[in-house]
């Protein structure tokens, strides 16, 4: 079940992988995330130290459940991954210039994951043509309709 997308990234970059991860949150990140209060279109993936964190993601705190406590609404975040995982990623992000992306925020068994991407950048002419695509599928699929 999908929290919330980050279509840009699609639209922005080719993605060759895509991994979950667990994210490191505070209870009022929790609640602020459940209620629908987080955007992850400005957001990007680093490696620091063999670890792996989000930055830009903004949550804006409830009201009611950050009275007690200061929030900071994009605080780095640490994402959990397998050893395995974050070494091959590692690898590919320093060796072959990829990026890492995210993708979107969604629950498994009750818990909020991230989806990352392994991902190449898109020239304009890469976006153009996925456009021109996009566009003829669109259309074929009008012209089958009007047929049948």
């Amino acid at each position: 079940m999908s929290i919330i997308d980050n279509r840009k990234a699609y639209h922005d970059y080719f993605i060759e992988d895509k991994y979950e991860a667990g994210l490191v949150l505070e209870g009022w990140e929790v609640k602020a995330i459940r209620a629908g209060r987080s955007n992850i279109k400005e957001s990007y993936v680093v490696i620091r130290n063999g670890e792996i964190f989000i930055v830009g993601m903004h949550i804006t705190a409830l009201e009611s459940a950050s009275t007690h406590i200061h929030p900071d609404p994009t605080r780095t975040r640490k994402l959990l991954l397998h050893a395995t995982e974050i070494d091959k990623l590692i690898g590919k992000v320093e060796r072959a210039g990829y990026a890492l992306v995210p993708l979107d925020l969604h629950y498994t068994k009750g818990r909020i994951k991230a989806l990352i991407g392994l991902a190449k950048g898109k020239k304009q002419f890469d976006k153009r043509e996925a456009e021109k695509e996009r566009d003829w599928e669109r259309e074929k699929a009008r012209l089958i309709r009007a047929k049948g």
